[in-house]
C-alpha cells in the first residue's frame, strides 16, 4: 500500500517548536522559522488554531490531523493530542516533543490507510463529500481521493440516508404504584452486582422509592431533599427505584442535571439498566434544548453554498457526522467538541436552531429532524436524561411533555438555573432577534422560508383576515432595532423609539458607572430615572404595544383556522400553523414581560424583582445595551411552575446544604414555597478524608501581586508533578498567570492548559487534562463544578483567592434580603464545597486543596468535609507537603509496583 508522500510536519508546545522534512527526522526550530516554512509549504499539524496561537501566527493553516480524523471517523471521539490520536489509531505514543513531531506523519498514514480497509464502516458518502471538499480546497482532499475508489453507482444523498421518526399513539398515563423500599434496594443490588453493597447507597435507594408514591396533595409533590456525599453512588441509588417504577407503572422519569458532563455520565450507566443496545436506545433518551441539535435545514443551506471558505469545509465534515451520529447533538453529544473550534465558531452555531426559526412541518427534513425524533422518543422512554433549563422551560410553558416525576441531580444549581430561566432581558440583541423571527432575514441574508410571512404563506393566500394581521405584525416589527443598531447608539444617532430608549439607557449607565469598572460590563440600579429616560421608555412601550396587538390578532386567527380546518389546510399546512402558534405564544409572553419591565422605568419598584440597566461588554468592547429583571427569589417561580405541579421530585447533591442546615437547602431549592413538608435524607461520604486529603491555606502570597501568584502556581504544580486544577475568580488573572508560567512548566514536561486562553471548549480541555497525569488545567467557574477527573490526573486543586461573589446590583439586593454578610458566607461556602469536591472522586484518590489567601476567614472552613485536616502555612511549607503527599500517595506506589 502506498505511503503518505513525504510531507513535512510541525509540532509546537510551550516548550518549543519542532519540524520534520518528511523523512521522520525532527529538529528544533525558532518560531519565526516555523512560521516562514508553514507559510510556504503545507505542513501536517495537530490542531492548527492551537499551534498557530503558540507560534503567534493565528492565520496558520495546514493539513490538520483532527480534520482528517473527523472525516475518517465521524461520530467518534479522540483526545485531541498526539498521544490521544496515537491511541486511537494503534500507534505507540511518543516519548517527547521531538518524537511527537515525527509521529504526526505516521498518524496520517494510519488514518489514510483506513480509507482502503474493507472493514471501514463509514465509507458511504465519503467519495461524494471528498469531491466537494476538493473543490473547496481542503488540503487533505487529494490524499483522501487517492485512497477512495469511486463508487460504481451514485451515492445516496445525505438526507435520504437519515432514518425517519414515526408517529405513535399517545402513551397512557402511568398506573398508580408504590415502589417498596426493599424492592428498590434489591434492584440496586442487581445493578451494582456487589457482594458488599454500600449501606449509604442502599439507604438512599430506599428513601428515593417514596418519591414515586401516588401524589397525596395536588398542590405538593412527594418531595425529597437528599445530600449524598461524594462516593455514595447516588446515581444508581436513584436510578434503581426510578427504573423499577418506570417499568412497572409504564411511566417516564426525567433525570435532570446542570452540566453536560453529568449527562454523559448518566448515559454511561445505561448498560447496567438495559444490556441490549436496541432496548437501551428505546428506553433511555438524552434530551437537551433545541439549540444543541443540528438543524438539517441549516445544514442543507450550508452545503448548498451559504457557507464559504473554512466554514464550508466544516459544513461538509458535519454532514459526514450527521449520517452516523446517534442523536444529532452537537454540544456534548458524539460530535467531538474540538471540531467546531478548528473553524470559525459562528459556523458551528449557525448549524443549530439558536433563533427559534424552526418551521416545523414546513421543513422538507421534518420527518428526519433530530429534535423532533428526540422529543417523540422521550414520550415513550423510561428514563429521560435532561438538564435543569429544559425541564424548567417545558414546565413554565405548560408543555405537554412537562415531566411528572423529576430527579434533580446537581441540585445545588437549581437556584442558578431558575434565576436564568425566569429572568427578563430587554435590549438590542433580544429586540433584533424578535424582529428577525417576525420579518425574516433582511439585506443580503438568505431568507429561505424564514420569517412569519414566509412560514404562513398558506394563511396569507387563503385567509384574508389572517393576511391582514400578518401584514400588520410584520410592519409593526420593522420598528424594532435592525442591523447596525449598536453603532448608531455609539454615534448618538438612534433609529426609532426603542433605539432612542436604549441610547438613554446607555447614557445613564455611563453616567453612573464607577471608574474602576472600566473594561468590564457596566450596570446601575433602575432607580431615580430622569425625565428623558422616562419619556423614551413611554415611547418604547407604545412601540411594543403596537406590535403586541397584531400578534394577538394573528394568534386568534390561526387558532380559528386550525379549528375550522378549511379545505386548503392539509397535514403539512396544519403542522406549520401549529408551529407558528407555539412560537407566537412564546413571543407574546416575551413581549408582555418587556412591556411590564419598560413600564417600571419611572414607576414604583416591585419588591419581588430586581431591575437594573446594563451595558454588556467583553474585553472592553460593547455588545449589548439592556434593561434586566430577575426575581429576588427565583425559587418562587421554580416552585410554582415546576415543582408543585409534579407528582414526585428528588433534589440531590453532594453539597446540597452548603455546610449549613436543611433550612438553607429548602430555601435554595424552592421547598419552602411548596405546601406540605419536604422529606430529608443524608448520607456522609465513605471516604476517609483525614487520611486522603488536606486543606492548606497559604499565608504569604500577596494579594494583587501577579508575579507572586504566578510563582506560587508554578512551584505548586512542579511539586505535584502536574495533575493540578487551578481555579480563578477573574479571567484576567488567569491569563496573566498562564502567560508567566506556561513555558517554564512545559520545559519541565508539565503541559499547562487554560480555559479562555487555549482555543478549545472547556469539555475538550477537561478531556485532555484527564488523559495526561502530567498536565494541569487553569479555569474559572465552569471548572469549579461538574468536572469529574478521578485518579492521578487530579491530585492538587489550587484556588487563587476566596471566591467572594462579585458586587453587582443583583447581588447587593439579595445580600440585603439574605442577611448581609451571612448571605455572602453561604455563597462562598457553597463554592468552596463544590471546588473541594473535584479533588476526591473515587476510592483511592488522594490530594491537596490549596487556597492562596491569608485572608481566608475561619468561619468559612465548615465548607470542607468533616475530618479533613486544615492548616495555615507559608508557601514553602505548602510545597513541601504537596511533594510529600506525592511521594507517599498509595495509588501512585501501587501503580509503580505494577
Amino acid at each position: 500500500m502506498p505511503r503518505v508522500p513525504p510531507l513535512p510536519t510541525l509540532h509546537a508546545t510551550h516548550a518549543g517548536v519542532w519540524l520534520t522534512d518528511g523523512t521522520g527526522q525532527a529538529r528544533e526550530a525558532t518560531r519565526g522559522e516555523a512560521v516562514a516554512q508553514a507559510a510556504e509549504t503545507p505542513h501536517i499539524v495537530l490542531n492548527a488554531p492551537l499551534v498557530g496561537q503558540r507560534l503567534g501566527y493565528p492565520e496558520l493553516s495546514g493539513l490538520d490531523l483532527l480534520e482528517l480524523f473527523a472525516f475518517v471517523h465521524p461520530a467518534r471521539f479522540a483526545v485531541p493530542t498526539v498521544a490521544g490520536l496515537c491511541d486511537s489509531v494503534g500507534i505507540e505514543p511518543p516519548s517527547g516533543d521531538a518524537a511527537a513531531a515525527a509521529v504526526l506523519g505516521q498518524i496520517a498514514e494510519a488514518l489514510l490507510a483506513t480509507l482502503s480497509d474493507s472493514a471501514w464502516t463509514q465509507r458511504e458518502g465519503a467519495w461524494t463529500s471528498n469531491a466537494t471538499l476538493h473543490r473547496l480546497g481542503w488540503g487533505w482532499a487529494p490524499l483522501v481521493g487517492a485512497r477512495i475508489e469511486r463508487p460504481e453507482r451514485g451515492e445516496r444523498m445525505l438526507f435520504s440516508r437519515l432514518r425517519q421518526w414515526e408517529e405513535a399513539a399517545e402513551r397512557p398515563p402511568p398506573r398508580p404504584l408504590i415502589v417498596q423500599p426493599d424492592a428498590a434496594t434489591r434492584k440496586l443490588d442487581r445493578l451494582t452486582g456487589r457482594a458488599e453493597p454500600r449501606e449509604g447507597q442502599r439507604a438512599m435507594a430506599a428513601a428515593v422509592a417514596n418519591v414515586f408514591a401516588p401524589k397525596r396533595d395536588r398542590h405538593a409533590p412527594n418531595l425529597l431533599l437528599a445530600e449524598a456525599g461524594t462516593g455514595i453512588g447516588k446515581t444508581l441509588a436513584y436510578l434503581a427505584p426510578a427504573s423499577l417504577w418506570a417499568d412497572e407503572a409504564g411511566g417516564t422519569v426525567w433525570v435532570s442535571t446542570f452540566t453536560k458532563a453529568l449527562q454523559r455520565q448518566l448515559d454511561g450507566e445505561g448498560p447496567k439498566l438495559f444490556a441490549n443496545p436496541e432496548e437501551r436506545a428505546r428506553r433511555i433518551v438524552v434530551r437537551k434544548g433545541r439549540e444543541n441539535y443540528l438543524c438539517l435545514l441549516n445544514l442543507e443551506d450550508a452545503l448548498q453554498g451559504s457557507f464559504s471558505g473554512r466554514p464550508a469545509i466544516l459544513a461538509q465534515l458535519v454532514g459526514r457526522w450527521a449520517a452516523y451520529t446517534r442523536d444529532g447533538d452537537m454540544v456534548g453529544g458524539d460530535l467531538p467538541g474540538w471540531l467546531p473550534t478548528l473553524f470559525r465558531r459562528a459556523g458551528s452555531t449557525a448549524l443549530t436552531d439558536r433563533r427559534g426559526e424552526c418551521v416545523y412541518a414546513g421543513c422538507p427534513h421534518y420527518r428526519r429532524c433530530f429534535i423532533e425524533r428526540a422529543e417523540r422518543a422521550s414520550r415513550e422512554a423510561d428514563i429521560v436524561i435532561a438538564n435543569h433549563a429544559l425541564v424548567m422551560v417545558n414546565a413554565a410553558r405548560a408543555r405537554e411533555d412537562a415531566p411528572g416525576r423529576i430527579l434533580f441531580d446537581e441540585g445545588h444549581h437549581l437556584f442558578d438555573a431558575a434565576d436564568s430561566t425566569f429572568s427578563v432581558v430587554f435590549g438590542g440583541q433580544e429586540a433584533i432577534e424578535m424582529r428577525r423571527w417576525i420579518v425574516g432575514p433582511e439585506g443580503r441574508s438568505r431568507g429561505r422560508r424564514r420569517g412569519l410571512a414566509a412560514r404562513l404563506m398558506d394563511v396569507a393566500s387563503y385567509d384574508e383576515e389572517g393576511a391582514r394581521a400578518l401584514d400588520a405584525a410584520v410592519e409593526a416589527a420593522r420598528a424594532l432595532p435592525s442591523e447596525g443598531w449598536l453603532q448608531r447608539l455609539i454615534e448618538g444617532a438612534p433609529f426609532g423609539s426603542i433605539e432612542a430608549f436604549l441610547l438613554e439607557v446607555r447614557g445613564t449607565v455611563y453616567a453612573r458607572a464607577k471608574a474602576q469598572e472600566a473594561g468590564y460590563g457596566l450596570e446601575t440600579e433602575l432607580a431615580s430615572a430622569d425625565g428623558p429616560l422616562v419619556s423614551r421608555a413611554a415611547d418604547a412601550m407604545k412601540t411594543l404595544e403596537a406590535l403586541q396587538k397584531p400578534l394577538a390578532a394573528l394568534s386568534r386567527r390561526l387558532e380559528a383556522v386550525v379549528e375550522d380546518a378549511p379545505d386548503w389546510l392539509d397535514s403539512q399546512a396544519r403542522a406549520r400553523v401549529e408551529g407558528a402558534l407555539r412560537g407566537l405564544a412564546w413571543r407574546r409572553e416575551t413581549l408582555n414581560a418587556w412591556i411590564a419591565l419598560v413600564a417600571r422605568v419611572g414607576g414604583e419598584a416591585d419588591p419581588e424583582f430586581v431591575d437594573w440597566l446594563a451595558v454588556d461588554r467583553a474585553d472592553g468592547r460593547e455588545f449589548d445595551v439592556a434593561v434586566h429583571r430577575r426575581w429576588l427569589d427565583p425559587t418562587k417561580p421554580l416552585a410554582a411552575a415546576v415543582i408543585a405541579p409534579a407528582d414526585g421530585v428528588l433534589v440531590t447533591s453532594a453539597t446540597l446544604r452548603g455546610g449549613e442546615g436543611w433550612t438553607a437547602a429548602e430555601a435554595r431549592t424552592g421547598a419552602l414555597h411548596i405546601g406540605g413538608v419536604a422529606q430529608h435524607f443524608e448520607a456522609e461520604s465513605p471516604f476517609d478524608y483525614a487520611s486522603c486529603a488536606e486543606v492548606l491555606i497559604v499565608t504569604d502570597v500577596r494579594q494583587g501581586d501577579i508575579a507572586s501568584l504566578a510563582g506560587a502556581y508554578a512551584r505548586l504544580i512542579e511539586a505535584a508533578k502536574g495533575g493540578t486544577l487551578g481555579l480563578f475568580t477573574a479571567v484576567q488573572r488567569l491569563k496573566a498567570v498562564h502567560a508567566r508560567i506556561a513555558d517554564r512548566l512545559a520545559r519541565a514536561g508539565l503541559p499547562l492548559l487554560a480555559q479562555h486562553v487555549d482555543p478549545m471548549d472547556a469539555g475538550t480541555l477537561v478531556d485532555i487534562f484527564r488523559a495526561d497525569p502530567h498536565a494541569s488545567l487553569l479555569g474559572t467557574d465552569a471548572l469549579r463544578d461538574g468536572v469529574d477527573v478521578p485518579g492521578e490526573s487530579l491530585r492538587l486543586a489550587v484556588m487563587e483567592r476566596v471566591p467572594w461573589p462579585r458586587p453587582t446590583v443583583l447581588h447587593a439586593a439579595r445580600r440585603m434580603a439574605g442577611g448581609g454578610s451571612a448571605y455572602d458566607d453561604r455563597v462562598v461556602r457553597a463554592r468552596l464545597a463544590q471546588a473541594f469536591g473535584r479533588l476526591i472522586r473515587r476510592e483511592g484518590d488522594c490530594g491537596t486543596f490549596v487556597i492562596l489567601s491569608a485572608a481566608m476567614p475561619s468561619r468559612l472552613l465548615s465548607a470542607f468535609p468533616s475530618g479533613v485536616a486544615i492548616h495555615r502555612v507559608p508557601l514553602d511549607v505548602a510545597i513541601a507537603r504537596v511533594e510529600s503527599r506525592q511521594a507517599f500517595n498509595p495509588q501512585r506506589q501501587a501503580e509503580a509496583v505494577e
